[in-house]
């Protein structure tokens, strides 16, 4: 038996009701609810038949309970991105898509790719990823029914107007709650008072950084790059050289640096003459925009690796 076939792979599919799992050494299959109760016989069924890992999705918190059952278990998991799986289907031919497809996709995506062990998040930055989490709910519904305002019926425009302004008042009262959550741990405000003196860097991407970039500091720069999302990737094929494009990581963090890279480049000098030297040799703007993202991801990470604070000058020099 080769070492590919005593990687043995549990794939689980989540739904709100129900669990789809499909092992890849044999083959079997089977759909039960997504309960307390089967939840305990699936633990039962991986003792009397162990696998090397469970795989499952990231699907929103839906697969939190799963997973802290199977880790509470002592059973070895991985939480995977949805679309890594969907295009390692596709790859392999799979088009058609349904619950006992998409257990058995991610039994062999594990197979392929064995990804990393899932690690827990302790309780304190659960609870910030959680009301960060909150937070981008309600900016999104506040872009929705702003949307609406511009075309709403007369009637229904201060109903709308009124919503807006509850959604104003609830993200104020959770970016409050955030705050004091960073400003309770001694730890945190550590990390936090590196950051001083970096424009560009606001509440929220500090706290993503907190919530969603527990890594930062303990990679190099390109590793950090990749996990983002903000790493350039060829695109060549034979004497055809492509534009080079940035693909997968973390959206939730990716989203935040966005914004403030845009900040960056008009009020931080680093940042800003380096988008501008970007422009003037021809680089096209959003692409330029990106090259700024990953600067300043860099400078956060070197930050939290050296644990040395912010100075403009010294960064700017170098």
């Amino acid at each position: 038996m080769s070492d590919h076939d005593a990687f043995v792979v549990m794939g689980i599919d989540i739904c709100e009701a129900t669990l789809d799992w499909s092992r890849s050494d044999d083959g079997r299959y089977a759909s039960v609810g997504y309960n307390r109760a089967q939840l305990e016989q699936l633990i039962r069924e991986l003792r009397e038949h162990p696998v090397s890992l469970v795989v499952c999705e990231a699907t929103g918190g839906l697969e939190r309970e799963l997973v802290g059952t199977l880790i509470a278990a002592g059973v070895p998991v991985a939480v995977v991105n949805p679309r890594q799986v969907r295009d390692f289907a596709r790859s392999n031919g799979q088009l058609a898509k349904t619950d006992r497809l998409d257990a058995g996709s991610i039994a062999a995506f594990g197979v392929a790719v064995r990804p990393r062990i899932y690690v827990p998040k302790d309780e304190l930055v659960q609870a910030l990823a959680d009301q960060m989490a909150r937070r981008q709910q309600l900016v999104a519904m506040r872009v929705e029914e702003k949307n609406r305002l511009d075309r709403a019926a007369k009637a229904v425009r201060k109903n709308i107007r009124k919503h807006v302004e509850w959604l104003d008042r609830q993200i104020r009262a959770l970016d409050s709650d955030i705050d004091g959550m960073l400003k309770a741990s001694p730890q945190w405000q550590a990390k936090l008072e590196l950051l001083e003196g970096l424009k560009g860097i606001g509440p929220v991407m500090r706290a993503s950084c907190l919530a969603w970039l527990p890594e930062l500091g303990q990679l190099n720069r390109k590793a950090i790059a990749a996990l983002v999302g903000v790493a350039p990737f060829a695109c060549d094929s034979g004497t055809m050289r492509g534009k080079r494009v940035i693909w997968g990581g973390r959206k939730v963090v990716r989203d935040a640096l966005y914004m403030s890279a845009l900040v960056a480049t008009r009020h931080n000098p680093t940042i800003k003459a380096y988008y501008q030297r970007l422009i003037q040799r021809g680089k096209p703007k959003k692409l330029a925009l990106v090259a700024c993202m990953r600067k300043l991801l860099t400078i956060i990470n070197a930050l939290f690796k050296t644990k040395q604070p912010y100075r403009e000058r010294a960064l700017a020099a170098g």
